[in-house]
């Protein structure tokens, strides 16, 4: 290309770019016409049926209806948390809940404590592991799975919520328990497989805040130990933080590798997670167990 012929070829740049700017524009444009309209639709239809339906209808649950079926439309990690779900959001992320400190289970049609966290609310009420969850607040809870019971049962720190008990015969008991702050470890368990302690066993139930730390600390626990082979155990693991699991993931691979991307509609929003840090062991074998 001779020197001469630069300047148009710049223009002509400059003139595709601004052609293109304009068409993102005009995109743009149209786009926020058709959200504005629909919205206009929604909020008339939704409206109309909350007043002239022939039956009664409950507003927050329309709602939540048309959000679940949007979201569902959409991929699986798209979600909604409403506000009566955020000590759940809080837990996956961070570990910590608001509660009474018990774990419970269901038989048959009854949820039971399974064991009341010492320490904690439930204990310290003499809440006994066996006892058999009869109401919350009033309500009875025969029938509900463990999630619904434990929804129940969560709350705010420094809030209170009334339980009635039935340990076997005896009349039913009234507690008024506070809640607490509680935190559940990231990894409840590590240990040895063998009698020769050389084969570790590390559980990891989420990634919170503080996972790569917990299992930093058991990984080195267990080598210093002896350990020389380790099972990774994730069976069951509710998720969370996708920084932690890179961060996990670091402890094992070395640094500078790429663990994994996300790209979202606008280009600033994509993000790619590498290993920043030195790994504890890239060496001893592993076995990594996950859900089928």
């Amino acid at each position: 290309m001779s020197i001469r012929n630069m300047p148009r070829w710049r223009t002509l740049l400059i003139g595709g770019a601004l052609a293109g700017a304009g068409a993102l524009s005009i995109g743009a444009a149209d786009n926020y016409f058709e959200i504005s309209k629909n919205l206009e639709i929604f909020n008339e239809l939704y409206k109309e049926l909350n007043i002239y339906y022939v039956d009664d209808t409950s507003p927050g649950k329309l709602m939540k209806t048309g959000i679940d079926a949007m979201l569902g439309s959409l991929d699986p990690y798209t979600n909604f948390i409403p506000e009566s779900d955020i000590e759940d959001y809080r837990f996956m992320t961070t570990g910590q809940y608001g509660g009474i400190g018990a774990l419970i289970r269901r038989k048959d049609d009854k949820v039971y404590i399974s064991e009341p966290y010492e320490g904690f609310p439930s204990a310290k009420a003499g809440i006994w592991a066996g006892d058999e969850i009869y109401k919350v607040d009033g309500r009875e809870v025969r029938g509900m799975d463990t999630d619904e019971v434990s929804k129940l049962l969560k709350g705010q720190a420094g809030t209170t919520v009334e339980v009635t008990m039935l340990r076997g015969d005896a009349a039913p008991m009234e507690y008024s328990l506070t809640r607490e702050e509680i935190k559940i470890p990231d990894v409840p368990y590590k240990g040895f497989l063998d009698a020769d302690s050389t084969v570790g066993y590390i559980k990891l139930n989420s990634f919170t805040q503080t996972a790569s730390h917990e299992v930093r600390t058991a990984f080195k626990e267990l080598k210093d130990h002896g350990m020389q082979r380790l099972v990774f155990d994730l069976r069951g693991n509710g998720g969370g933080l996708l920084r932690e699991a890179v961060n996990i993931v670091n402890l094992f691979v070395p640094k500078g590798e790429l663990v994994v991307e996300t790209k979202g509609r606008i280009a600033e929003w994509d993000k790619t997670y590498r290993t920043l840090s030195e790994p504890l062991d890239t060496e001893m074998p592993m076995v990594v167990l996950v859900d089928g």
